[in-house]
């Protein structure tokens, strides 16, 4: 007898199980949140207080098999879930953790602002997100937009500069560019007092379209090195890219809960995503849309889909309740979703009562 529902038009739906088919799943994940490991039908009769024998849960688990929740990675192995029936288990079957009174008090007193700059938070944010999920941790900082005050150019070797932004509130922001290869020092010190005499009290974008004018008013005048120096240095912050800088911790994290040579190339797979932030920088316009924590399994996330791990992310946003930024953690599928959803959720909203 076939033990899901008739309503085999909808695969992986929550509305095709029957309950005894959902229960059977959630055992299944939370086993493989737990330990990584297949999960056998012996195993699962004992869970399940020999209210089913062995045989019937294994018709069960090739049901399951059959709608794409579940995979059974060798022949004679238990099963696992795939993607699919992660997305069912947190869509339909996750019953919502609550953070510790400990986790709260943790999260409130690292993010406290006084006496730190919003990237120091933002930092010690993600620090903590990934010392309590024991992922990586991400933030999206606020793009900045502040009146600036300073900016410089230094030399850091051949083809190589640091531009450092300084901005009337006092917060750094540094960024290390490419110049062209034998740049003179007068082509920083020339690139320095252009830009500074143009920006000092206002924002980057308020001021672009008026650099632009006269970067070709003084085209003749201004060595083309140092042209080309400016044009860098503005590109790395102009170049329309949603939110501004990442910020990563907590990479390490991912290294102590290898269970096979395999799981160890997904982490090398995720490290490269996450050094290309660029691309990781668009995850801002993935919670612009919509309220609260979003979760992206395996290949419903563009960026990490390759790696075999989720994401779980939430936007804050500032006094004007404009999404300005995003926080998160990212890791293997086998995470812990009913605490980490949660983590997540509240301290977005601790930052964003911060910003507001």
């Amino acid at each position: 007898m076939n033990e899901l529902s008739p309503t085999r038009s909808r695969p992986g739906g929550i509305a095709a199980l029957n309950a005894r088919s959902r229960e059977i799943l959630r055992l299944i994940v939370d086993a493989y949140v737990e330990t990584g490991a297949p999960v056998g039908s012996r195993t699962l009769s004992r869970k399940m207080g020999l209210e089913l024998s062995p045989a019937t849960i294994r018709n069960v688990m090739a049901d399951l098999e059959d709608l794409g929740l579940l995979m059974a990675p060798h022949t004679s192995a238990g099963r696992l879930p795939t993607d699919q029936g992660l997305r069912l288990y947190v869509h339909g079957l996750l019953e919502g953790g609550n953070l510790s009174q400990d986790e709260r008090s943790r999260i409130d007193g690292q993010c406290a602002a006084s006496g730190r700059s919003l990237s120091q938070v933002l930092e010690q944010a993600s620090t903590l997100l990934a010392d309590l999920s024991r992922c990586a941790g991400l933030v999206v900082a606020p793009k900045q937009d502040e009146a600036l005050k300073h900016i410089e150019f230094v030399n850091l070797g051949p083809g190589r500069a640091l531009v450092v932004m300084v901005t009337e509130s006092g917060q750094v922001e540094n960024r290390i560019i490419d110049v062209p290869v034998g740049l003179p020092p007068s082509s920083l010190v020339e690139a320095s007092n252009f830009l500074s005499s143009r920006l000092r009290g206002r924002s980057l974008s308020e001021a672009q379209s008026e650099i632009d004018r006269d970067l070709k008013a003084h085209r003749q005048e201004l060595d083309e090195l140092t042209r080309r120096l400016i044009e860098a240095g503005l590109a790395d912050w102009t170049d329309g890219v949603q939110g501004g800088a990442l910020i990563v911790r907590g990479q390490a994290q991912l290294l102590t809960d290898i269970q096979a040579i395999e799981d160890l190339e997904r982490v090398r797979h995720l490290f490269a995503a996450l050094e290309g932030k660029e691309a990781l920088l668009r995850l801002l316009s993935l919670t612009e849309t919509a309220a609260g924590v979003q979760i992206f399994i395996g290949a419903d996330n563009e960026l990490f889909g390759l790696a075999g791990c989720s994401l779980i992310i939430a936007p804050y946003g500032n006094s004007r309740q404009q999404v300005v930024g995003a926080i998160g953690v990212v890791g293997p599928t086998r995470i812990d979703y009913a605490r980490i959803i949660p983590m997540v959720d509240y301290t977005a909203k601790v930052i964003g009562r911060l910003l507001g």
